[in-house]
């Protein structure tokens, strides 16, 4: 998606692109990071954000799994946090199964503040998020999901605390810059299915914001064993593939990498 500062557009753009996936067969969904808003501010997340279970964001969601019959693993949004009346939102992921009803929620753990000097470019999410602190998994049609969003595909041990509480999926929902993007973007998706022999899901977020940023697009998806099974470099669109829910189990008994592991 190439989301703006416009919720109701946002989430227009994202009802549509939800309908054609469910009209394709696809049983679950990911949406990018930032798919319900990309502010010209960071702080202006603040204002959209909602609490817990409440909110058009959530209510949009949730009636949209339920009118097609698809789960959605909904990107990120910004949700209520202790510090709201610091301008401090949460990075959230809902989860919705086909029925409608949230079955996670998690909240995005680590905060992108870099600074690219050859590029001059820099981010300071904590100056308006609020740090998640708890790994979540959920059970899906799919297999058992670990959650995660962006900047988290750059920590490992995440992922191996993911799998160690049984994720064979994982999903990545980005607004990676283009800077970083064509540096790392794919190494590092095929990195974390490698190691750990599950699948990846991972869209993003495309083209020019609000914010002046530019993000870098290439949503994929990646088998265990690090094949791009589907890609899209950029565009509003539906990129899908066939997940087997067995491979990953089965790729872990053959290539026993993770029972192998010794911890130092």
């Amino acid at each position: 998606m190439n989301s703006g500062p416009e919720v109701p557009a946002n989430l227009e753009l994202a009802g549509g692109l939800l309908a054609e996936a469910a009209a394709d067969g696809c049983i679950l969904a990911v949406l990018p990071e930032n798919f319900a808003l990309m502010p010209e501010r960071g702080r202006d997340k603040a204002r959209f954000a909602e609490h817990e279970g409440d909110g058009p964001v959530q209510a949009f969601l949730s009636q949209t799994a339920a009118e097609h019959g698809i789960w959605i693993i909904a990107g990120s949004m910004p949700l209520v946090s202790p510090e709201i009346g610091k301008e401090r939102v949460y990075g959230a992921c809902p989860v919705y199964d086909a029925d409608g009803v949230q079955r996670a929620l998690y909240r995005k753990i680590h905060l992108f503040d870099v600074d690219l000097v050859d590029s001059q470019e820099s981010y300071r999410e904590s100056n308006s998020m609020f740090p998640g602190d708890d790994v979540v998994t959920v059970d899906t049609p799919i297999g058992r999901v670990g959650l995660t969003i962006c900047y988290d595909l750059r920590f490992p041990e995440m992922f191996r605390r993911l799998v160690d509480e049984g994720a064979t999926v994982f999903t990545v929902p980005a607004a990676f810059t283009v800077t970083t993007g064509m540096a790392h973007w794919h190494t590092l998706q095929r990195a974390r299915a490698i190691e750990n022999l599950a699948y990846v899901i991972a869209p993003g977020q495309y083209g020019e914001h609000p914010d002046k940023r530019s993000t870098y697009g290439h949503s994929l998806i990646c088998d265990p064993w690090g094949r791009i099974l589907a890609e899209e470099p950029n565009g509003n669109c539906v990129v899908a593939a066939d997940i087997d829910p067995a491979l990953p189990t089965r790729l872990r008994s053959e290539f026993p990498a993770l029972s192998n592991r010794r911890l130092m």
